[in-house]
């Protein structure tokens, strides 16, 4: 790590916000707030976690999904006032259960997390996530769109052998060039839409985002608990990624700097995002996907990837650009970065020398699998629903206190 230069780590940070960018934006716009903010608060935000963890968790924070459908149901109903108090109470959320987490100790949450819950939990974080990768490379109703298809190839294509290029340049930055290639085929094929970038300044917010930005919270008892809540539920996702994040990296960060640190700073940069009236933040399995494929964990790396993601924020042509680019490219490159997070699951259980050959493994893996991948999500309470991979964790958690361990 430090044997990098300088301008490496510049290039390694700009495939961090490559990988973020996609999900980042998208919240804001199935949502109907701002995309500009999304980038900007997720940027601001990494950079607290990063303080408040010691700078040395190489975790990005970028637009949580789970919050979707009640964020745009509250916008729609009460205004962007009553969504930031929202979010700015979810955040206030984790700030608490980091103390409670700090207040029971990291071994009593720990011993609640084995490699026989977290190993298949981290792969169905990255199995739930395939769809979205394969829609986005062109495949729906059985079938792929020719032109879709040859755009995410040559993107996995240049991925794959960049990977196998030792001692490279290209081996460090698989990335940037298969970004930059599919881009380039995109384009001779005439499927870039360069609109985003004609109508976008050079430099600044809009007056329209400045307005977003100065409405004061506000209060209310519909909004609040329509939005706000959903922390508790996005609990267990935090604590598989941070989990994802260290067996990548090979760090335990249940430790140091410790979980209920994470949480804090999950907290503040989401109570950050509301001020300023972006999503709420969660950690990215986008980024630690970058880390496992260039194996460079260096957290400074991911600094530099929140600065450049607040730079594009404010140079309007720039952040356009990133705009642009096919939805068939990220397809591409979230093939493999979702496939490299469910890889690091089989590779938790291999570590922990799991047998199956008891029926009790066998029972916790099974229930998660399904449980996780073949729910998409259930409604509890109004706007409020559980993602199939809450449910599954929560399952895992439970048989695993519950069931004798010599079954």
């Amino acid at each position: 790590m430090d044997s990098i230069s300088g301008k490496t780590k510049y290039l390694l940070g700009v495939q961090h916000v490559l990988a973020m960018f996609g999900a980042t934006v998208l919240v804001p716009f199935l949502t109907g707030l701002s995309p500009v903010l999304a980038l900007f608060t997720a940027g601001i935000g990494t950079l607290i976690f990063h303080q408040v963890t010691k700078k040395i968790v190489p975790v990005f924070l970028g637009s949580s999904f789970a919050f979707i459908t009640a964020i745009s149901i509250v916008l729609k109903n009460e205004g962007l006032a009553s969504v930031k108090a929202g979010i700015i109470g979810a955040g206030l959320i984790y700030v608490l259960m980091s103390f409670v987490i700090k207040k029971f100790g990291v071994k009593r949450v720990q011993s609640f997390f084995p490699p026989i819950v977290i190993g298949p939990t981290i792969m169905v974080i990255g199995l739930r996530l395939s769809p979205i990768a394969l829609e986005m490379a062109g495949y729906n109703d059985g079938k792929f769109d020719n032109q879709s298809l040859i755009i995410a190839l040559s993107v996995i294509t240049t991925m794959v052998i960049s990977s196998m290029l030792k001692n490279s340049f290209f081996k460090l930055m698989p990335i940037l060039i298969s970004v930059t290639v599919g881009y380039s085929i995109a384009a001779l094929m005439g499927v870039v839409d360069y609109t985003p970038i004609e109508k976008a300044s050079w430099i600044g917010f809009s007056s329209d985002t400045m307005d977003q930005i100065l409405t004061i919270p506000a209060f209310t008892l519909s909004g609040f608990f329509a939005i706000a809540p959903i922390a508790l539920v996005v609990f267990i996702e935090h604590i598989g990624d941070i989990t994802t994040n260290g067996a990548v990296v090979g760090k335990n960060f249940f430790k140091n700097p410790g979980i209920h640190k994470t949480m804090l700073g999950d907290g503040l940069a989401t109570i950050t995002a509301g001020l300023l009236g972006g999503p709420a933040n969660t950690t990215y399995g986008e980024n630690t996907g970058v880390l496992a494929v260039t194996k460079v964990y260096d957290p400074a790396v991911i600094r530099i990837a929140a600065v450049f993601a607040i730079a594009l924020s404010l140079i309007g042509k720039v952040g356009a650009v990133l705009q642009t680019i096919p939805v068939p490219v990220m397809g591409g490159i979230s093939i493999i970065l979702f496939g490299m997070i469910a890889a690091v699951g089989v590779r938790t259980l291999i570590a922990a020398k799991l047998d199956f050959g008891h029926s009790r493994n066998l029972i916790i893996a099974a229930l998660i699998f399904v449980l996780g991948i073949g729910i998409k999500e259930v409604a509890i309470y109004d706007t409020i629903s559980v993602s199939g991979l809450t449910i599954a964790a929560l399952i895992g958690v439970t048989l695993n206190k519950l069931l004798p361990k010599d079954i």
